[in-house]
């Protein structure tokens, strides 16, 4: 009887001389957004809004295609946020003066310019944004240590205060992922609907 309490008791003590079990050096962090997977290491929350959303594994490729996806996902996101409240505009019924853009809704606007030919101011001014968006980025892949997204526009001095200036860029991250979902469902709201404001 005294043998098999002992082997029960030996049971529950681990082997001599083994190291504890430390769960936060043996496990990898998880990803806030989806807790089933591993969070990338490679991102480490050096961007505003990282929440180690990456199923793809994209953060793996090198730290410069990283700047650049950042850079792309802030162009996207100014665009559309741009771009969502310019289509709700129109459909409000503010467009330009003259008799040809009477009635237009935001879904028939674009060929109403084109056939026109006042897209070519647009077409000249988001050429010139282009331009010095490209002049940009080859500094930064020359190592100038350019934020990607920074342009250096900060008239109101923002930059100026580093916790106001984290806060901003986590409010436009949200804001413009948040932009480029609503764009997306307006445009094929209407489009499906044939309807303005409200789509349905």
């Amino acid at each position: 009887m005294a043998c098999v309490l002992y082997s029960a008791a030996l049971a529950f003590a681990g082997p001599s001389g083994a190291r504890p079990y430390r769960a936060g050096v043996e496990m990898m962090a998880k990803s806030k957004s989806l807790p089933f997977l591993e969070a990338p290491p490679q991102l480490a929350s050096q961007y505003a809004g990282d929440v180690g959303f990456d199923p793809l594994g994209f953060s793996k490729s090198g730290p410069q295609t990283l700047t650049w996806m950042r850079e792309a996902e802030l162009k996207h996101s100014r665009v559309c946020m741009l771009a969502v409240a310019g289509w709700l505009v129109v459909d409000l019924g503010i467009h330009f003066p003259g008799a040809q853009y009477e009635g237009l809704r935001a879904l028939t606007a674009h060929n109403a310019m084109v056939e026109s030919g006042n897209m070519w101011l647009l077409l000249i001014a988001v050429s010139i944004l282009e331009l010095a968006g490209g002049l940009a980025l080859y500094e930064q892949a020359n190592g100038s240590g350019r934020a990607a997204g920074d342009y250096k526009f900060d008239p109101l001095g923002y930059a100026q205060d580093e916790a106001t200036l984290q806060e901003l860029q986590l409010k436009e991250i949200k804001n413009g992922r948040l932009a480029m979902i609503a764009f997306s469902g307006i445009v094929t709201q209407a489009a499906l609907s044939g309807r303005g404001l409200p789509y349905f």
